[in-house]
């Protein structure tokens, strides 16, 4: 269905959305008292897996698997290998590529070869220790280098080619070019990956996962299992986060608990232990970025040459899409008149990488902020100007895959009011005067822009389901296939529902996600969750309360316009009912007062093979202003100060959006300095515990953070109350950290572009400051 806005949406008080409310779990969540799966009461005999794996740091073909001291071990019930699987040992999303167990190649380090299912974990654990496996090693290929010079890649490559870029670069009077690499990044989800499966009657299994995709748990676990999808069922309350990692990752973990519960015919449960977890996830895509951007004596870009090698790891996962959207993304928010943009999906003998916040889109941002920091140290102007100057407008607005940029008018005047609210360029005349007046400490400060497309690029993900009940008490019950991981989208589905029926939020009853109530659900992913469930939530409401309506209408003899919903009551002219009575009397009359909503979402019209249509229903804006001081001597660096302003359209809810601004600017933050992973030349993550691996603490938030919502006139697209979506742009705000470090790298030797790659970590800025002085010498 089409959703059309209601005028009523504008011209009502709103007593619910665009409301600063807490987050429905929020006491919960402070006081201990969320119930996550490894919360949840065990039925009496509940098994525990731990998968085992091969300590040998090779990767190669199995020759031998010897699992009798395993079996033997106090508490073990069973050891599952893949000819214990029932149905196909695959866990993969789409593609066939990813064995539940190891058959008979280890593919990668950390691979599971082999499940323990104890009567504890611990036991379980120790006994998974004792395997000997036989492993004929062969040379792993690691790199996205070594993956080139080997020709191996998991997809075909892939390009978006506009006009004509070979001619753009010749006609060029500047051409600059470069490389860089970008790192990847550990999800670290406060929740590790777990899943507990129960069986059920006649084969069927009820699987509570910790997962951003209920349904696609619930394909594998049949598809492993061998029964049909209806035998299975997904539920999930909420998660301790997900950031991605849990979108097509947390299969493996239920098909394990599944295989399991299956096999000894009891409840199973999994749990991964963080370094584990850390070895045997796939992450953000790592890429090595090489550049070319011819352009004119003012820095405006003729054209771009731009190519993308991922290292993708050892089975296709979501690097299809992932990569997908790097491309869409590699404009940032620039016109290229004339570009050709390039990926390369490389196969790695390392673990899977998969989605994480931004999909993708971080990394080509990235690649172009890089750019245009170039064009500007080489002209010796403001990176700020070169970036206005290039920005999309009325005349150049067209996409590389041909979108029109429609908004590009709040983006001017968002990063105008930042430039202003932010104090940018008299800052910039102090950073100025501190480098010039200081050998060994220097300052960066970079105001840098996000556009970012809203909508699954895969166009059968763009739809969304929701079930409404409305009982005989006023109550209501609300169930869709959002899942929450603390970004707030249950509070927000509420709200918009709470609104509809013009009740208080404590009449509205969530429930958990799950595939028996609303079936065939997409991933909540792609920052779309409040887009599509929301708005189907919101249409199974506005259609038990039109049936109301009519209802009353007969009646009443009136008609529609008499009646009122809001304030927990129901006004029928000069009349007053409570919601319960008026439920009651059209239960009594035979009205139905459950409706099974449903949303597409309207204009999708990318078909990936020509590469032409409309990927994205609208995008979404922001901008942020960053000031650093880095340490020339140490490589050590602090965050100064951060001014973020960022487009929501008219928010659902301020209190909500703000945090997740702050978490994603945070997390952005993280990726592009401290978070460094690190394998070494056999394959092995060396950086798999919080001891090894740097998330941003609380002393890393910068002592000036100002956070602001940007007030426009709202989306202009149809969604829900003229929202705008939240999840993954504000990750691309910490470009501007990125940028500040630039900057204060190249204040030591002017018109000469810093080699620095992310993350931004002491040994890269030392490694930059030290390339930077052999080539001022030179």
């Amino acid at each position: 269905m089409t959703a059309q806005l209601d005028p009523n949406d504008l011209k009502t008080p709103l007593k619910h959305v665009r409301k600063a409310l807490p987050h429905d779990s929020a006491t919960k969540h402070v006081s201990g008292t969320a119930t996550y799966i490894d919360d949840m009461v065990e039925p009496v005999g509940t098994l525990h897996v731990v998968p085992g794996w091969s300590r040998q740091a090779v990767r190669g073909r199995i020759l031998a698997m010897d699992l009798e001291e395993v079996q033997a071990s106090p508490g073990v019930v069973a050891v599952l290998t893949a000819k214990d699987v029932p149905g196909k040992n695959d866990c993969s999303s789409a593609f066939g590529d990813d064995p539940v167990f190891a058959e008979d190649e280890i593919l990668f380090y950390g691979q599971v070869a082999f499940a323990v299912v104890g009567e504890t974990r611990d036991l379980a654990r120790k006994a998974a220790l004792k395997a000997k496996i036989d492993i004929a090693p062969i040379t792993p290929i690691l790199t996205a280098e070594d993956a080139v010079d080997a020709d191996t890649t998991v997809l075909p490559d892939y390009q978006f080619r506009r006009g004509s870029p070979e001619t753009g670069m010749n006609a060029a009077e500047e051409i600059l070019t470069g490389s860089m690499k970008i790192g990847g990044q550990e999800h670290f989800y406060l929740e590790g990956q777990v899943a507990m499966a129960q069986p059920q009657e006649d084969g069927g299994m009820l699987v509570y996962s910790s997962t951003q995709h209920p349904t696609e748990i619930q394909h594998t676990v049949a598809k492993v299992l061998g029964v049909p999808d209806a035998a299975v069922t997904a539920e999930v309350r909420r998660m301790g986060g997900g950031f991605g990692g849990k979108e097509s990752q947390a299969n493996q973990w239920a098909a394990l608990a599944s295989v399991a519960a299956s096999h000894t015919g009891r409840t199973c449960k999994i749990r991964l232990d963080r370094d584990d977890d850390m070895i045997m996830t796939g992450k953000r895509h790592d890429f090595k970025v090489n550049w070319q951007v011819g352009h004119d004596s003012e820095g405006r870009i003729r054209a771009v040459d731009m190519e993308f090698l991922a290292r993708c790891g050892y089975s296709v996962d979501l690097s299809l899409g992932v990569n997908d959207r790097t491309l869409f993304h590699a404009d940032s928010s620039y016109f290229y008149p004339d570009a050709l943009i390039r990926s390369r999906r490389l196969r790695t003998d390392t673990c899977s990488n998969t989605a994480f916040r931004g999909f993708g889109g971080p990394q080509g941002m990235l690649a172009a902020e890089r750019m245009i920091d170039a064009i500007a140290i080489s002209l010796d102007k403001d990176p700020l100007e070169i970036r206005k100057l290039n920005f999309y407008d009325g005349e150049r607005n067209l996409t590389p895959f041909g979108m029109p940029v429609e908004e590009f008018q709040v983006m001017h005047d968002l990063i105008a009011q930042l430039e202003e609210s932010s104090d940018y360029w008299a800052r910039r005349d102090d950073v100025r005067f501190f480098n010039e007046n200081n050998a060994v400490l220097k300052k960066g400060l970079a105001l840098t822009p996000v556009k970012f497309g809203i909508s699954f690029t895969l166009k059968h993900l763009n739809q969304a389901g929701a079930l409404v009940h409305l009982y005989t008490d006023g109550s209501i019950h609300l169930n869709h296939g959002g899942t929450e991981m603390g970004q707030g989208l249950y509070q927000k589905v509420a709200q918009v529902v709470a609104e509809e029926f013009g009740v208080s939020l404590t009449k509205v009853r969530i429930t958990a996600t799950n595939t028996s109530k609303v079936p065939n659900t997409g991933p909540t992913a792609a920052s779309s969750g409040t887009d599509l469930n929301a708005m189907a939530a919101k249409l199974a409401a506005k259609e038990i309360k039109n049936r109301l309506i009519t209802f009353l209408c007969e009646q009443h003899q009136c008609g529609p316009e008499a009646i009122f919903f809001g304030d927990n009551k129901v006004v029928v002219g000069d009349q007053s009912f409570a919601l319960s009575e008026v439920a009651k009397l059209a239960h009594m009359a035979r009205i139905q007062l459950s409706h099974a909503g449903f949303y597409a979402t309207p204009g999708i019209t990318w078909e990936r093979e020509s590469a032409t249509g409309r990927p994205f229903y609208y995008f979404a804006f922001g901008g942020a202003c960053a000031e650093v001081t880095i340490d020339t001597m140490t490589g050590e660096m602090t965050v100064d100060r951060v001014d973020i302003l960022h487009d929501v359209g008219h928010s659902l809810n301020p209190a909500i959006d703000l945090g997740q601004i702050e978490g994603g600017f945070v997390q952005g933050m993280g990726w592009l300095t401290t978070e460094e992973l690190v394998w070494d030349e056999k394959g092995r993550l060396r950086t798999h515990a919080p001891s090894t691996y740097k998330i941003p603490t609380a002393s890393d938030i910068p002592e000036v953070f100002n956070v602001r919502l940007y007030e426009g006139s709202g989306n202009p697209q149809a969604t829900v109350y003229r929202s705008k979506a939240v999840g993954e742009p504000p990750v691309m705000l910490a470009n501007a950290v990125f940028c500040a470090i630039n900057d204060a790298v190249a204040s030591l030797s002017p018109g000469v572009v810093p080699n620095l790659d992310a993350p931004a970590t002491p040994e890269a800025i030392m490694k930059a400051v030290q390339d930077k002085r052999r080539r001022k010498i030179s």
